[in-house]
C-alpha cells in the first residue's frame, strides 16, 4: 500500500467501497498485513451477500416484468395470512407497488424477523401505490369454512384498493373476480407483489393477536398469534373458550362440546 495506514483506518474507508473494482480494495489486496487480508475476506463476503440478496430480488420480479412485457401495468399481489391458527381471524392484503419499488430481503414474511418486517411494512406502506386490506373473523370463519373465508378476505382486498389493478398475483389460489390473475404456488417466496401483501398482511394480523393478548394474558396470543403451541391447548383446557376462538377447529371444536354438555 503506498501510504501506511492503520489496520482501524482501513476498516473505515473499506465501509465505503461499494464495487471489487474499487483502486483503494485492489490496493489492500496486495497489502501483506493479515489483519489487512481478514478485512479484505470480510469485505468480499458481505459483497457477495449482498449480491445475493439483489439477485434474489431480481429473480422475484420476473413475473411482474413478464406481465408489464404483455401490457399490463396495474399489478396487484395478494396473499393471506391465519389459515391454520385456532384464534384469531384470517387477514389478507391486495398491494400494487410501483415499477420502481426496489426492497432487498423481500421474501415470504414468516421468513423474514419480526423487527426487519415492521421496517418492511412501513417501507411498504411509504411506497405502495395502493394498499387493501381483507379481515374475516373467527365467528364467520365457523359459518363460510375457512377456505372461504380467505377467498372472501382477499376479495375484500381487491375491492379495498383504491386504484382497480389490471392482473392479479396471488399465492396459490384462484378468485371468481372479473380480472386476469396469476396463482403462484409458494407465490410470497416468487413475487415481490405476493411478498409485500403477506408482510402487509402478517404485521396487520399480528398486530390484532397482540391486542388480544392484552385482553386475555393467560392465552398468551402475543407469542403463538393463535396456533395451537402447548401454551394455547393449555390454557384453552384451563380456561375455556374466548369469543376469537374458531369453534369448527379441532380441538376448539371438541372443548366447545365438553363446555355445552
Amino acid at each position: 500500500m503506498k501510504t501506511a495506514m492503520s489496520i482501524k483506518e482501513i476498516s473505515s474507508k473499506l465501509k465505503t467501497v461499494s464495487e471489487p473494482e474499487d483502486s483503494f480494495l485492489k490496493e489492500c489486496q496486495e497489502d501483506g498485513r493479515k489483519g489487512v487480508t481478514d478485512l479484505v475476506s470480510k469485505w468480499q463476503r458481505a459483497y457477495e451477500k449482498e449480491l445475493q440478496v439483489k439477485n434474489n430480488f431480481m429473480k422475484m420480479t420476473e413475473f411482474e416484468r413478464e406481465l408489464r412485457k404483455k401490457g399490463f401495468s396495474v399489478l396487484a399481489g395478494i396473499d393471506e395470512v391465519g389459515r391454520g391458527p385456532l384464534a384469531g381471524p384470517v387477514v389478507t392484503s391486495a398491494v400494487i407497488l410501483p415499477e420502481s419499488f426496489y426492497l432487498p430481503g423481500l421474501n415470504d414474511s414468516k421468513k423474514i424477523p419480526e423487527s426487519k418486517r415492521e421496517l418492511f411494512y412501513e417501507t411498504i406502506l411509504k411506497e405502495a401505490v395502493s394498499i387493501g386490506v381483507g379481515i374475516v373473523h373467527s365467528e364467520e370463519i365457523d359459518e363460510i369454512n375457512i377456505y372461504q373465508a380467505t377467498k372472501k378476505a382477499m376479495i375484500t382486498a381487491v375491492n379495498n384498493l383504491s386504484e382497480l389493478p389490471d392482473h392479479l398475483l396471488i399465492d396459490a389460489m384462484e378468485l371468481e373476480v372479473p380480472i386476469p390473475q396469476l396463482s403462484l404456488i409458494k407465490g410470497d417466496a416468487r413475487s415481490i407483489s405476493i411478498s409485500a401483501a403477506s408482510i402487509i398482511a402478517k404485521v396487520t394480523r399480528d398486530r390484532m393477536m397482540k391486542g388480544y393478548g392484552e385482553a386475555y394474558p393467560e392465552y398468551g396470543f402475543e407469542k403463538h398469534m393463535g396456533y395451537g403451541t402447548k401454551q394455547h391447548l393449555e390454557a384453552l383446557d384451563n380456561h375455556g373458550l374466548t369469543p376469537w376462538h374458531r369453534r369448527s377447529f379441532a380441538p376448539v371444536k371438541e372443548i366447545a362440546a365438553r363446555t355445552n354438555d
